[in-house]
């Protein structure tokens, strides 16, 4: 204990005197910086070796994207990456400690692996409480509508089992232990054996269709693009590719590719849908979801659409972006559209977050009611009192949009994928650091090893309710941020 504060107080006199000489942080305040901020994150804060998103100053309260019970992780945007950061922090240091860190979060996302192969949006170690805990707190977050019951499958959405996949290809790469490549190979069996025949996926597996709500059917077995299932699973089937070398990862990857070209809407609405039916129509999804084309999902597929040419140098992948592009210019709202979301805000926006299947009406997402006894969702035309927790309308860059569409067309397959190539490796460059921001990280770490900062949460019964609860926490997401900054330090001082 003398010696943590110590070293606490030596690194804070040396930032000081580095502060007033304008000189560069030394490599080892840096260094002993991030030893002191994750030997906090994994030995006081982390769970079993995993974390959730956010955490009160003093830990007695936790959240993920809903109220944390002390026994649960996330792995949906908390512990794999905090899990892949320790990989970088290993590979920039050569330091051990990171690598074992690493090997304990990988523990808890092996444990928390279905025996189907895949995950769900957080691993409960105490799964005796878990659908309690869904009767009691998940179930009456309103609006959080995958949490209203526990399906007990695995879920595409939000990167879930994607990112667990990925985190543990890279555990298994760097290390090259059976013990990684078990639990892997089973992850990857898993997400072959729930793409469709045409290329989809659905939003959980295995298939259920046991929760249907609001009048509708159980969407979680519907052809999925929303919250990234379709192009998540693409990308780290390209990742399996191009690491373990099956020819079956691309092959599937490819087909998921051509739901592109089958799903998109007839020529007067060319756009995409977050969700089919296994009709391959629009479907109804969460009871904010309604079936309908959407400008924010056409625009990613567009994009998608110009990165699969570059992968595969086949210009079908091309066809439908004109027709797409021409959808979402022809959809803007007219100058009677004034976005109102509630009497103190308005926002002028060019569309609308969906657009009616037939009619290519616009469709807007009101709320009434104050909790999810007593309130419900509803679409219509009026573009007044608008949902609040979700952006329902939005604004895209048309031009932009169609001057890479017209610089991408003219390439040649050759040049199309040394471009993706490119592309892939610029994202593997050092950024440039701010000295000044590692100085200020360095300095801001309080006694326990903490980067303390500002957590909004909204009011899960009513999550309209403002002005939303603001306290001071602890952000895994910042703590991640923050080391990458200080790992990229690091290792811009080695490449000099």
């Amino acid at each position: 204990m003398v010696r943590f504060f110590y070293c606490i107080t030596f690194i804070s006199l040396t930032m000081l005197l580095t502060t007033l000489t304008g000189a560069d942080p030394k490599e080892k305040d840096v260094l002993e910086a991030m030893k002191y901020a994750s030997r906090f994150m994994m030995d006081t804060v982390s769970t079993n070796g995993g974390f959730v998103w956010n955490y009160s100053a003093d830990l007695s309260e936790r959240w993920g994207e809903v109220p944390a019970r002390d026994t649960q992780i996330w792995v949906q945007g908390a512990s794999n990456g905090v899990g892949e950061m320790f990989l970088a922090a290993y590979e920039a240091t050569g330091d051990q400690q990171y690598l074992d860190y690493a090997k304990n979060v990988a523990d808890a996302i092996i444990w928390g692996q279905y025996p189907s192969g895949g995950w769900h949006y957080l691993i409960d170690f105490d799964m005796a409480g878990i659908e309690k805990w869904y009767d009691e707190v998940a179930s009456k977050c309103w609006g959080w509508e995958e949490y209203y019951q526990y399906y007990g499958n695995c879920t595409f959405d939000d990167d879930a089992t994607a990112s667990s996949v990925r985190f543990l290809m890279k555990m298994y790469t760097v290390t090259l232990d059976p013990a990684y490549r078990v639990p892997l190979m089973k992850a990857l069996d898993f997400i072959l054996e729930a793409q469709f025949p045409n290329g989809a996926w659905p939003q959980r597996y295995p298939l259920m269709f046991n929760h249907p709500h609001n009048g509708h059917p159980d969407y979680t077995s519907y052809y999925t693009f929303n919250d990234g299932v379709i192009p998540n699973n693409i990308n780290l089937l390209l990742e399996a590719y191009d690491d373990l070398g099956d020819e079956r990862y691309f092959t599937a990857a490819r087909r998921a590719m051509d739901f592109y070209l089958i799903s998109q809407g007839p020529e007067e609405q060319a756009g995409w849908a977050q969700q089919y039916d296994w009709n391959m129509q629009p479907a109804w999804a969460r009871s904010y979801e309604p079936p309908a084309y959407q400008p924010t999902r056409t625009m990613y597929s567009i994009y998608d659409l110009m990165k699969f040419y570059k992968i595969t140098g086949d210009r079908r992948y091309l066809k439908p972006i004109p027709l797409a592009i021409n959808w979402i210019e022809k959809s803007a709202l007219g100058p009677e559209y004034t976005i109102v979301l509630n009497a103190n805000s308005t926002r002028k926006s060019t569309h609308a977050r969906y657009y009616q299947p037939g009619t290519n009406l616009p469709l807007f997402v009101h709320r009434k009611g104050t909790n999810i006894d007593n309130g419900s969702y509803y679409a219509d035309q009026d573009p007044e009192n608008l949902m609040c927790h979700l952006s329902m309308s939005g604004s895209y860059d048309i031009e932009g949009m169609k001057a890479e569409y017209n610089r991408v067309k003219t390439i040649s397959p050759e040049e199309a994928h040394i471009e993706y190539l490119a592309e892939k490796n610029a994202s593997e460059k050092i950024p440039d650091v701010d000295f000044q921001k590692v100085q200020e990280l360095i300095s801001s770490l309080d006694k326990r090893g903490a980067w303390i900062t500002d957590i909004t949460i909204p009011y899960y019964y009513d999550p309209c309710k403002t002005p939303r609860r603001t306290l001071k926490g602890i952000s895994t997401r910042t703590y991640q941020n923050n080391m990458y900054t200080l790992i990229n330090y690091i290792k811009s001082k080695k490449r000099g």
